[in-house]
């Protein structure tokens, strides 16, 4: 088993570390043992064959290169020759190096379990000689690669600026090591939606495109600089930046600096046959039609059709464009992956409708193509992407040999998986995954917003129903996504290496890595709090409330926050989460050597102070229009932080673009975050699209403008209470106080003072009641002042008791009613959670029992739900269950109410992945007969027509679903949650008994008996 010899003994030594300034390259052996890569101030020679692969050749140089990085020693690098003197290191291919096949063939180099494998490196000290070589030309590399990994040389050092951890000596231990055979084949990433952030940066940097009028295409400078990347991530497969780009046409090396590096490429899904829609795009102009289908304007384009992208309409110039495609793939002679299929022009469904005969057609024709200039037995894909699924859902099948690619609903959420009930596919299947998304309902592009629990999640559910050929996914501008990126490449290397219960021990690791082992644990949980925090919702997405009224309407409101600003102090806490988060990064990188400075600002600091910063501004935003609102004098003093705290947005991409590494990445943080919403700036896409006008981005502005108040002279109280928008005196009816409960979880009850005029006043307060306490009770009111609400429950009455809280100030007074609710709890009650405040809140981890049956059971994954660990029955792959007869989780609880109420489920917002009509769970009370709710037709939620439904429960990242029960009498009772279909993912239980206050992630958990 070398591959798991090598895998533990790597992570072992990737721990090892010693201080910070100092850090200890991993993977090494002690200074006079193992191979002398470097010693005493000399370096191995390093041969390769002169007729080896050209990525062969290639990735030596770069091992010389990295040893001087690390040493300040270069490796003399020599060809062919093999130095009668010193130690060496051969590098090469079998069957394309003799220095590595004469070692085989003199039975001194076992190359058992690599030969004839699919890129699998192996490393052995022969004669005294370190031997690096593959069973084929990516074996190879990736096998030097992680020679470059072992002696300190990160695969971001370029991308992220990570510095190599200077060393005098290296010394390799001895003995036999591989990392194995990848299990997804071919496995890589999309550039996609690269404008304003990479667009900006990489001409300038690079140079311009060489396409005549089309200066910012992407160079094969650039592209360099991206395959050594991919190649030391041991990715093989691009698809190149589409979005006014065009590989082919933007710098004719382009495909040939693939080829030297040994990548696979291929084309994104709305790009078949090897050509990017924009090389169609910068040749025709596409005709124009009348409602009859009768051209008005004629149309061109070079193989001289109407210029439309119409398969039925301008079907015989498609194809001699997809041929040239085909033709220019044969006569370079690049290793690629062909798409098929196609999609309308711009990322859309086709013009010419989705018949299923349509699409067979389209396949048929391009498969003859391949059989006529080059052969049928290259690699192809058909990715069901958006509505691209339908054809598969209608029995739509491709040619046996054809890679089936499945994807996620842009998301992170898989549509569909293979049907186990069928015989598999021959040509396999694959994935397309996001990391970055332009759509609706609207963008994410800014900063890395990946949880690392939810990837795991659905890559090993992928990977468990045989999706294994063929993995990419869209990382954006693929520079700000390195973490997400390299984990799901390492996932895709190999998925046993990585089970849910080591996710932190790779977050560990990757800080490692980069930063040394020194501070690792604590950039690591930055990096895990970072992922937890954000896949709360994007942070493109902090000013839009989506709420849903009882006949089923979504409205979307793009001037408010999606957080409560009154109930829970919700915005005030996850607020806070994020401070106390950017606190803890800002104190490590104070503690980090200078030489890592810039790496850990591009990894880590700028996206958490960032969004932290983000958060702060929001706050203040919205604060200050609720405030305003109110009339409220302290309106004006928000509005003075939210524009401090956009300044700080903008200080803080200024020193992203100029601040670090020299000014290497100026022009790159360049995305609009804080604009999205206005209708009035920028037109009708606004909800969804960045701010942009003629497809050229916008700087920021502060969205919804704040407001400033003119105050009035005299003072006037003001008075708001928690859990309520509005004022007194003002609005009719007295202020109610949320319900207090010795069993409270929520924070305590407030009540608000403030001014609506200029001159300062004085309060008091008094109550009704002597065990109702208020702090302060009273005092000099200049803007605001916060009274905190709490209870001597030794001395409150049993039951409900209703005391009033009398505000005076400013020659007026206003009366505030305080419900206490002070129920018995008889000792055999005392059990599970307890009600307070008209709810019970549970985390779905908090079962009081997990009840498996023999080949299925619910488990836990860590950080999975919004506010906790999500719980989903496994095995994945597990069949469908009766209600009532799957394994079941059980919630004990101490309910005071009696009569109807309801059960909220929030769950992870999944696609319906099965052969079904929906996703089903079964949910009941006690010994009541199990609900079954069908989770997609409850939400109504389609990821192929990507309704509005579907985009409330993608935005808000939760599918809420409710059922009403009776409870018959107060007590303990059991809430039973059944498993009906696998796939289901609970984060967490709300029993509403009728106080439940309106928020965005539930009101906090329930207090648990016993304490």
């Amino acid at each position: 088993m070398p591959s798991e010899v090598h895998r533990r003994t790597f992570l072992q030594l990737l721990a090892v570390a010693g201080a910070a300034g100092s850090v200890a390259a991993p993977g090494l052996a002690e200074a006079g043992t193992g191979f002398p890569l470097v010693s005493r101030g000399k370096a191995a020679t390093i041969v390769v064959g002169s007729g080896d692969f050209p990525g062969v050749r290639r990735v030596a140089a770069d091992l010389a290169a990295d040893v001087e990085r690390v040493t300040g020693v270069r490796p003399a690098v020599s060809f062919d020759v093999v130095p009668a003197r010193g130690p060496v290191v051969v590098v090469g291919t079998l069957g394309h190096s003799p220095l590595v096949d004469g070692l085989v063939a003199a039975g001194k180099l076992d190359v058992t379990g690599i030969a004839g494998k699919w890129e699998t490196s192996l490393s052995q000290v022969v004669d005294g000689r370190l031997v690096l070589t593959g069973s084929d030309q990516r074996g190879a590399i990736y096998g030097v690669y992680e020679v470059s990994r072992r002696i300190g040389v990160s695969p971001w050092y370029w991308w992220a600026d990570v510095p190599p951890r200077r060393q005098a000596e290296l010394h390799l231990p001895g003995g036999r090591f591989s990392l194995g055979t990848p299990h997804v084949k071919y496995r890589g990433f999309f550039i996609n939606d690269e404008n304003p952030a990479l667009g900006t940066w990489a001409p300038a940097f690079f140079g311009p495109g060489q396409a005549p009028g089309f200066p910012n295409g992407f160079n094969h400078l650039f592209f360099a600089k991206v395959f050594e990347t991919m190649l030391r991530l041991r990715a093989n497969y691009l698809w190149p930046a589409v979005w006014g780009r065009a590989f082919a046409e933007d710098d004719p090396l382009n495909h040939a600096t693939a080829k030297e590096y040994g990548i696979v490429m291929g084309t994104s899904h709305e790009a078949p046959m090897m050509r990017g829609i924009e090389e169609w795009n910068r040749h025709a102009v596409p005709a124009v039609r009348d409602a009859a289908g009768t051209i008005t304007t004629p149309g061109h384009d070079p193989y001289g059709g109407t210029g439309e992208w119409s398969f039925r309409r301008n079907g015989e110039a498609i194809k001699a464009y997809w041929t040239d495609g085909i033709r220019r793939m044969a006569r370079e002679d690049f290793e690629g992956v062909v798409t098929l299929g196609m999609r309308g022009n711009g990322d859309v469904g086709l013009p010419d409708g989705d018949g299923i005969e349509l699409m067979q057609e389209i396949i048929a024709a391009e498969r003859e193509i391949l059989a006529r200039e080059l052969s049928t037995d290259v690699p192809q894909v058909w990715t069901l992407y958006k509505e691209v699924q339908r054809y598969w859902a209608k029995g739509l099948r491709p040619p046996d040999d054809v890679i089936v690619v499945f994807t996620d609903d842009n998301w992170g959420n898989i549509r569909k998986m293979p049907d186990l009930s069928l015989p598999p596919h021959p040509g396999g299947y694959g994935l397309y995954y996001h990391f970055d998304y332009v759509g609706g309902g609207r963008n994410y592009k800014w900063v890395d917003t990946a949880l690392l629990a939810n990837t795991w999640e659905q890559l090993h559910q992928a990977y468990a129903y045989g999706n294994d050929r063929l993995w990419v996914a869209n990382v954006g501008d693929m520079k700000g996504n390195e973490l997400p990126l390299q984990f799901f490449l390492d996932y895709a290397w190999d998925p046993a290496a990585l089970p849910a219960e080591r996710l932190s021990t790779w977050e560990q690791q990757f800080a490692a890595e980069n930063f040394g082992a020194a501070l690792a644990a604590e950039i690591a949980g930055v990096l895990h709090d970072y992922g937890r925090l954000q896949s709360r919702r994007k942070p493109e997405l902090l000013n839009r409330r989506i709420t849903v009224d009882a006949a089923g309407t979504i409205t979307y409101d793009d001037r408010m926050t999606p957080f409560s600003l009154v109930g829970y102090r919700e915005l005030d806490r996850v607020t806070d989460e994020w401070h106390d988060l950017a606190q803890r990064a800002l104190k490590i990188g104070a503690r980090l050597p200078k030489a890592f400075q810039d790496a850990y600002y591009e990894l880590v600091q700028y996206a958490t102070q960032a969004t932290a910063n983000l958060y702060a501004l929001r706050r203040a935003e919205f604060t200050n229009l609720l405030y305003a609102a109110q009339g409220r004098a302290s309106a004006n003093a928000l509005a003075a932080v939210t524009e401090a705290r956009f300044a700080d947005d903008l200080a803080l991409a200024e020193k992203y673009n100029t601040g670090i590494a020299g000014g290497k990445w100026k022009g790159f943080q360049t995305q609009p975050h804080i604009d999205y919403g206005d209708v009035e700036r920028y037109g009708p896409n606004a909800p969804w699209q960045q701010p942009e006008k003629d497809n050229v981005a916008l700087p920021d502005v502060i969205f919804p403008a704040v407001k400033r108040l003119e105050l009035p002279a005299a003072a006037s109280l003001g008075v708001a209470v928690d859990g309520s928008a509005d004022a007194w005196p003002g609005t009719a009816g007295r202020p109610v106080l949320p319900e207090f409960s010795p069993y409270q979880s929520a924070p305590p009850q407030y009540v608000d003072v403030f001014n609506r005029g200029r001159t300062p006043f004085r309060c008091t307060v008094t109550t009704g009641a002597p065990w109702v306490l208020v702090e302060p009770r009273g005092g000099r009111v200049e803007e605001e002042l916060r009274m905190t609400v709490r209870i001597d429950w030794a001395r409150v009455p049993a039951g409900t008791t209703t005391v009033p809280i009398t505000v005076s100030g400013a020659g007026s007074s206003v009366a505030v009613d305080a419900v206490v609710r002070n129920p018995q709890l008889p000792p055999r009650w005392r059990r599970g959670f307890i009600e307070a405040g008209g709810y019970v809140s549970m985390e779905a981890e908090h079962c009081s029992a997990n009840v498996g049956t023999a080949d299925v059971g619910w488990r836990r994954i860590p950080d999975l739900g919004r506010t906790g660990a999500g719980m989903t029955p496994f095995p994945v792959t597990a069949a469908s269950r009766a209600p009532g007869t799957g394994p079941r989780l059980e919630y004990r609880m101490t309910l005071f109410t009696t009569g109807p109420v309801t059960v909220w489920a929030f769950l992870s917002p999944r696609s319906n992945v099965l052969q079904g009509d929906g996703l089903r769970y079964a949910v009941a009370f006690d010994d009541a007969e199990p609900q079954v709710v069908n989770i997609t037709t409850a939400t109504g939620a389609d990821d192929t027509a990507m309704n509005r439904q579907w985009e409330r429960t993608t935005s808000d990242n939760v599918n809420l679903t409710a059922t009403r029960h009776v409870i018959g009498a107060p007590g303990p009772h059991v809430l039973k949650f059944w498993m009906v279909d696998p796939a289901v993912i609970v984060q967490k239980l709300v029993v509403d008994t009728g106080g439940l206050q309106a928020s965005y992630l539930g009101p906090p958990e329930s207090t648990r008996w016993p304490w």
